[in-house]
């Protein structure tokens, strides 16, 4: 099926490897940018227009990614034209990564209390041209991997029958304790925007500690599992930086 998410698909296995692949040739995050101050603020001026259009976590993260990486190599100089290039980023990341009706139209994203609050109004002029740069500056390859695209597909080993709590008692709904700790894994993805730091770490492993630091919040033992070392090619201490230190 066309809508079948690829984490649940028979290839599962052969895209996670590819996606490994393309996550070793990622350019290097300098964090020189002069800009680098406000990208707080911008990282979440996309987090709320991407919740805002309702847009899925891979087209927010990979919006964030662009931003990061393009301000990182190009010099920006007014606050008008970050806000171009960073919704210009979230554009480009939803047309690659979500569904064609969930694509913010202008009109959407000017209405908005976020960029009518700066009064910001962008011109569809001004956003095509931005997403054709954009394009050019990454040779038109957005099938950069971030850790949003790999965080499902390690969800489906993060839970088993074989679990405990650290007080030694098996869980008692293995169903609602996957969905708990699925919220815990999509809260830490999404706190992981919020510091350019985890550059640092290819995206697998961030995702890789993102459940199991939520399997530690939990309090299941063990911390990590064979599953998930098995899915993710990861054991607990090759984790042990992202998640410890």
């Amino acid at each position: 099926m066309m809508d079948e998410p690829w984490w649940e698909g028979r290839v599962a296995s052969d895209v996670h490897c590819t996606l490994r692949e393309k996550e070793l040739k990622l350019p290097t995050f300098r964090a020189h940018s002069p800009l680098l101050k406000s990208r707080r603020f911008f990282v979440d001026t996309l987090t709320l227009l991407s919740s805002h259009c309702q847009l899925c976590p891979a087209a927010r993260h990979l919006a964030v990614y662009l931003l990061d990486h393009f301000m990182d190599r190009y010099n920006i100089t007014t606050s008008k034209q970050l806000y171009t290039v960073a919704v210009s980023c979230l554009l480009l990341a939803s047309k690659f990564e979500d569904r064609e009706d969930r694509v913010p139209k202008l009109e959407q994203i000017n209405s908005t209390r976020i960029l009518s609050s700066q009064n910001v109004t962008l011109t569809k002029k001004e956003l095509l041209s931005t997403e054709l740069l954009l394009l050019e500056a990454f040779s038109w390859n957005l099938c950069l991997p971030t850790p949003a695209h790999f965080l499902d597909y390690y969800l489906l080993a993060s839970v088993s029958q074989k679990d405990h709590h650290c007080h030694a008692w098996p869980t008692t709904c293995p169903r609602k304790t996957k969905e708990c700790l699925k919220e815990y894994a999509h809260y830490f993805l999404e706190v992981t925007l919020q510091d350019h730091i985890f550059y640092k770490f290819q995206p697998s492993v961030v995702a890789a500690a993102c459940v199991g630091a939520s399997r530690i919040c939990l309090q299941l033992s063990p911390y990590w599992t064979r599953d998930l070392q098995r899915i993710s090619n990861y054991s607990l201490e090759h984790l042990s930086t992202p998640l410890f230190r």
